[in-house]
């Protein structure tokens, strides 16, 4: 059978945005979850290939555009193939100020 959509709660949980599946039903219950520029009001609202969703945690913002959708947790590696990164810059690289050595 063939997963065409999944409570945000458990794609937030598979794709290793917060540790617990718990973290993430309280994310979504707090309105600290938009998709599509909607905010969720409930952890059990469905979301799908496609969809953008923005999340405010402790570090900052980040706008993910869905990729993908697990019906189990898996290690890292399966959880980058289910996101995009959206409106930053690639990982690992830095702005670094100018200095006057």
């Amino acid at each position: 059978m063939a997963v065409d959509r999944q409570r945000i709660d458990r794609w937030l949980w598979h794709s290793r945005i917060v540790r617990t599946r718990t973290a993430a039903a309280s994310l979504a219950s707090a309105g600290h979850v938009r998709v599509n520029g909607v905010r969720v009001a409930a952890p059990g609202r469905d979301i799908k290939c496609g969809d953008v969703v923005t999340v405010a945690l402790d570090g900052g913002v980040r706008v993910l555009r869905v990729s993908g959708l697990a019906s189990r947790r898996g290690n890292a590696a399966a959880a980058l193939r289910l996101y995009e990164e959206l409106g930053q810059a690639p990982r690992g690289r830095r702005c670094e100020s100018a200095r006057g050595d």
